[in-house]
């Protein structure tokens, strides 16, 4: 029986930029609809069913003593395909565990940087669906920025760090996947955070977030300040986080920018965007190191994982930051849209509380790629 790898050791490698060969048994239009990526990371997708009288369509692809990883939708066509392999003479052949299924769900610590007074920063990258969380931590205590559903995670990491969650905080109403940040506070007793502009219509009880009302971690203060920033939703807010990092949320990412239509109102929010982007973040410190909630490139993932850069530097080279034109922007954001996220009508719902699925059903719903971005 041929090997195992699991989410996390495929997710070192590509963090670490090691090179990285896979072969992808799933049916050739989910394979083309999303896919693993990385800098180093080769790619083969070849459907399972077209391997079962033989591997012949693939061996003259492949060296007997490369490292192969076989990948399926959930974990048993990728053991078959890595077996047929091994019986084939193929000496390092791994299937990877759970599949494209479990590959959505791992999230992977990476710390960003120390903060002022002792605390850290921590990005939490979610290499199957290209979101970013970040663990804030402070004096003993810690704040959860754009919390994934999986809220183990987080959890776990903090007691690793020997803190108590505190805060936790949506920067916007999600729509490309399942916030965990109410039902993560009110398991750990924390207080949640969201744009009020955003919850006009949630079932539940928050705090509002409010632009220049800081957050304070720790009891030696590390300021996390809202910075109102709409265009991506109409509550999109941003932070500061110790007069060092912004989190950008879906607003402003490293090659691209924020979609304005998921609420069907592209027209009217393509101005808000434009104005966050062109004005109010302009008013910031260019050496702010932007910390979005997405990326949608294996090129924007740094090596250790880190997904990164200088405001400045981005105003100098991220193609949504140079058109100048009014009109010439709505143009570009308004016929560069990708396809909406799968299911993003009820991942709204769901974060608005209006309904439960059951976890089989939110796996389902939040599988494919982000796609909050505009393209390029």
């Amino acid at each position: 029986m041929s090997n195992a790898i699991s989410t996390k050791e495929l997710a070192k490698k590509i963090i670490n930029h090691e090179d990285t060969l896979i072969l992808d048994v799933r049916n050739t239009d989910e394979f083309d609809n999303w896919k693993i990526e990385g800098e180093k990371v080769e790619i083969l997708n070849e459907p399972y069913f077209n391997l079962l009288d033989g591997i012949a369509l693939v061996a003259d692809k492949l060296q007997k003593e490369q490292e192969i990883i076989v990948v399926c939708a959930q974990g048993g066509s990728s053991e078959m395909i890595a077996d047929f392999l091994e019986e084939a003479g193929f000496t390092n052949v791994y299937s990877l565990e759970g599949g494209m299924k479990a590959w959505s769900e791992h999230l992977e610590p990476v710390k960003i940087g120390d903060l002022s007074d002792g605390g850290s920063l921590y990005q939490f990258v979610r290499l199957g669906k290209g979101c970013l969380s970040y663990f804030i931590v402070s004096n003993g205590e810690a704040a959860i920025v754009d919390a994934n559903r999986m809220i183990d995670i987080y959890e776990d990491f903090s007691k690793e760090q020997g803190v108590q969650i505190k805060h936790v905080i949506d920067t916007h109403l999600h729509a490309d996947h399942i916030s965990g940040g109410r039902k993560l506070a009110e398991k750990v007793g924390g207080e949640y955070y969201l744009p009020p502009k955003d919850a006009t219509e949630v079932m539940f009880d928050y705090t509002p977030l409010e632009d220049g009302k800081d957050i304070i971690v720790g009891n030696t203060s590390v300021q996390v300040q809202p910075v109102y920033s709409p265009g991506h939703t109409n509550g999109s807010t941003s932070f500061i986080v110790d007069d060092t990092y912004l989190l950008t949320g879906d607003i402003l990412f490293v090659k691209s920018i924020g979609r304005p239509d998921l609420a069907g109102l592209a027209d009217d929010w393509v101005g808000d965007l434009r104005n966050t982007l062109y004005s109010r973040y302009k008013e910031l410190s260019e050496d702010l190191i932007v910390l979005p909630a997405h990326y949608s490139f294996a090129e924007e993932l740094g090596k250790g994982g880190k997904v990164s850069a200088r405001l400045g530097d981005l105003y100098g080279r991220n193609s949504g930051l140079q058109v100048d034109n009014e009109n010439e922007f709505r143009k570009m954001v308004t016929e560069n849209l990708p396809p909406q996220p799968n299911a993003y009508e009820d991942i709204r719902k769901i974060n608005m509380g209006k309904i439960t699925p059951d976890i089989d059903k939110q796996k389902e719903m939040e599988t494919g790629p982000n796609r909050c971005a505009v393209e390029g």
